[in-house]
């Protein structure tokens, strides 16, 4: 029993690692700096916050939403996989399947959710929670949402550090984790 008390360093690191691949931060910067140029301004701290209250409310309460609209955790994983694996594609083969509006409020709608804490990252933290413990997960989540709110701070000058190409690789280097990850969690869910 004691052991589910026990932070396990390895599970937060595949959690964090999981998550920053899915939340791809780094391969949003070019929608934020869009974002931004529309807005005006973002609010990092709200983003983040919204974030992480938003992560941290399906982690705890998604299972019993899905349970009200006569849902299993297994048929949410599947649909999430395949929001995933098109997520993925969108990174490596740069087209858009998903279309984004731009509200006044950006800091909260589009990039809060769905752009933070969207499908693909709401459906994750349901797949991870039957491998991994909660309390790892919780960690996972406040890391990624701490480098979540550097890069939002921080969002030019990234821009200009990594520079056109080096976001491209990185956005492509994601869109194969996250691949990866959508065929794992299918083979999983579906047995």
């Amino acid at each position: 029993m004691s052991e589910y008390l026990i932070f396990d360093h390895k599970q937060i690191i595949s959690v964090t690692m999981i998550l920053f691949a899915i939340i791809d931060i780094i391969g949003s910067i070019p929608v934020v700096i869009e974002l931004r140029k529309k807005a005006g301004h973002i609010q990092s701290e709200k983003a983040t916050l919204v974030s992480l209250i938003l992560m941290i409310l399906f982690l705890f309460l998604g299972t019993q939403l899905l349970n009200i609209i006569g849902l299993d955790v297994a048929s949410f994983a599947i649909a999430g996989s395949f929001v995933i694996f098109f997520i993925a594609m969108e990174m490596i083969l740069g087209v858009n399947f998903f279309k984004e509006e731009v509200p006044e409020t950006v800091s909260i709608v589009p990039l809060a959710f769905p752009l933070i804490a969207g499908a693909g990252t709401m459906t994750t933290l349901l797949s991870l929670k039957s491998e991994y413990a909660t309390q790892n997960i919780l960690v996972g989540i406040v890391l990624n949402m701490i480098f979540v709110y550097f890069v939002l701070k921080n969002v030019v000058l990234l821009e200009r550090l990594l520079g056109k190409s080096g976001l491209n690789i990185l956005r492509k280097a994601f869109g194969v984790i996250l691949l990866a990850i959508a065929i794992k969690l299918f083979r999983t869910n579906t047995g």
